[in-house]
C-alpha cells in the first residue's frame, strides 16, 4: 500500500516542495526515494502524536472542546467554547463531540498547530509601536527571555525605535500642541498656517522644540512601566506568563499610572518647551528652574488628573482593538508559516492606536491646556471641569478635538518608523526575528 501511495504522491511532493519545507530538506537533488518518503510519514505522524498527547493531559485518549479552550489559553489565544466546538465538528466523525487519536491524525485542520506558539510569540513582541504617547500596555516576555537577558535587548530596541520615530514626527507633535493651546474660533489654525507660523518665528529648528525631553523620557518611563507591570502581575497571583485581556488591561493601566506619575514633570517640561518662543529658555534645565522659581513645585503636576484618567480609555481601547484584530487574524490565517506580515502588523497597530487616541483625546487636550496655562498670556488658572465647561461653551464639542488632524497624520509614519527601526536594532543586538 505504501508503494502505491508513494507512486501517487512522488511527483506532487517533488514539484511542490515549498509546501513541505521542513520535512523534505533532504530532497536537494530533485529526487525522492521510497526511504525518504517513509521517514517523512513517520516524522509527520510523530509530530501529530506529540501535539495530541500535549492536549490529552488526563490521558483519556480523547480531546474535547474544553481541552482545546484551555490549551489555547495557555498560549495566549482566547477562544469561546462555541469556537472550539466548531473546530471539533470538522474532525468528529461519529457525533460524540470528542476526538480520539485516529480522528485526530486523519484531520488536516490541526496539522499546522505545532507553530502556533511561535506565531503568538511573534505577535507578543509586535506591540511596541510608539506613536509618541507611550501609554500602551507593556510587552510580555517568556521566562526563557528573562533568564537569557533577551528582554533587555527588546526594551533597548523599543527605546531606540521610539526615539527615532518621535524625532521624525516631532514637527507634527509640536503642531498638535500649538493647535490644542492656541486654536479657537478666533484663531482657526490649520496645518499649513501652523507650520508656517513656527518656521517664521524660529526657523526650521523650531519645528523640533520639545523633542529633546520627549526622547529623554522614553527610557525611564519604559523601564518603570515594565518593572511595575511585572510586579503587578505577581501581586495579581498569576502563575502564567501570558495574562488574559482583562488582567492585562488592569495591570497595564496601573503600571502606566505608576510610570506616568513618576515622570510627569517631564511631560510638563515638554509642553512648555514646545510652546516657548525664541530665546525664552536656554534649555531643559533653565526651563525647569524658571517654572520652579515663578510657579512653585505644583506647576510640574498641572493636568495630572486628566492625564491619569486618559490612560484608562487609551490603554483599554488600544489593547482591546489590538487583541481583537490579532485573534481574528490568527483564527483565519494562523496556519503553518502564516506569520503576520509587516502590513498586517502595521494595520493592527495603527487602527488600535488611532481608536485609543480618539477615545482619550479630549482628556489629553485639557491636560495640555492646564500644563500651558501659565505660559499663555492672559490665561486664567482653571480646573479640569472648568476647562471642559469653558471649551464646550465657547467652542462646542469640536473644540475638544483641536489638533486631532496632525495627531492622526503622525500615527502611520510613527508606527511604520518604529517598526522598521525596532526590527533593525533587534537584528543588530542579536535578537532573532521571524
Amino acid at each position: 500500500v505504501l508503494f502505491q501511495i508513494f507512486d501517487l504522491f512522488k511527483d506532487n511532493l517533488i514539484n511542490h516542495r515549498k509546501v513541505f519545507p521542513m520535512h523534505l530538506e533532504s530532497v536537494h537533488d530533485g529526487q525522492l526515494d521510497f526511504e525518504e518518503f517513509v521517514h517523512y510519514l513517520q516524522d509527520h505522524e510523530k509530530d501529530l502524536k506529540l501535539v495530541f498527547k500535549s492536549l490529552d493531559r488526563k490521558i483519556a485518549g480523547q480531546v474535547n472542546a474544553n481541552v482545546i479552550v484551555n490549551s489555547l489559553r495557555d498560549l495566549g489565544v482566547h477562544i469561546s467554547l462555541q469556537q472550539a466546538e466548531r473546530v471539533l465538528q470538522s474532525m468528529d466523525k461519529n457525533g460524540t463531540m470528542t476526538v480520539d487519536w485516529i480522528e485526530w491524525k486523519k484531520s488536516p485542520t490541526l496539522q499546522p498547530a505545532e507553530n502556533i506558539p511561535e506565531i503568538i510569540l511573534y505577535w507578543k513582541h509586535s506591540t511596541i509601536f510608539d506613536v509618541g504617547e507611550n501609554m500602551m500596555v507593556p510587552d510580555e516576555f517568556t521566562s526563557e527571555e528573562h533568564m537569557t537577558g533577551m528582554l533587555w535587548r527588546h526594551l533597548v530596541a523599543g527605546g531606540g525605535a521610539g526615539a527615532v520615530s518621535r524625532t521624525c514626527t516631532a514637527p507634527l507633535d509640536r503642531l498638535k500642541v500649538l493647535m490644542q493651546v492656541h486654536g479657537s474660533h478666533g484663531n482657526n489654525m490649520c496645518i499649513m498656517s501652523g507650520l508656517t507660523q513656527m518656521i517664521k518665528e524660529g526657523g526650521m529648528r523650531s519645528l523640533w522644540r520639545g523633542n529633546g525631553i520627549n526622547v529623554i523620557k522614553i527610557a525611564p518611563e519604559s523601564a518603570l512601566k515594565f518593572m511595575a507591570y511585572e510586579q503587578i502581575k505577581r501581586l495579581m497571583g498569576s502563575s502564567q506568563e501570558t495574562l488574559g485581556i482583562t488582567e492585562r488591561f488592569v495591570a497595564g493601566s496601573l503600571a502606566g499610572v505608576i510610570a506616568q506619575s513618576t515622570i510627569y514633570p517631564m511631560e510638563v517640561l515638554k509642553t512648555r518647551l514646545a510652546l516657548r518662543k525664541t530665546s525664552q529658555y536656554k534649555g531643559i534645565s533653565d526651563c525647569a528652574k524658571q517654572i520652579l522659581k515663578g510657579e512653585g513645585m505644583t506647576a510640574f503636576y498641572k493636568g495630572y488628573v486628566p492625564n491619569m484618567l486618559g490612560i484608562i480609555p487609551y490603554a483599554g481601547i488600544d489593547l482591546a482593538v489590538y487583541e481583537t484584530l490579532k485573534n481574528t487574524w490568527l483564527q483565519r490565517y494562523g496556519t503553518d508559516d502564516a506569520y503576520p506580515g509587516v502590513f498586517v502588523l502595521l494595520a493592527c497597530g495603527t487602527v488600535s492606536s488611532t481608536c485609543g487616541q480618539l477615545a482619550s483625546y479630549p482628556l489629553a487636550l485639557v491636560r495640555t491646556r492646564m500644563q500651558a496655562q501659565a505660559a499663555v498670556e492672559g490665561a486664567s488658572q482653571v480646573s479640569m471641569t472648568g476647562l471642559f465647561k469653558q471649551i464646550m461653551k465657547t467652542e462646542g464639542p469640536t473644540g475638544l478635538y483641536r489638533g486631532l488632524t496632525p495627531n492622526f497624520l503622525k500615527v502611520i509614519p510613527a508606527v511604520s518608523i518604529s517598526y522598521v527601526v525596532y526590527e533593525h536594532i533587534k537584528t543588530t543586538l542579536g535578537v532573532q526575528s521571524r
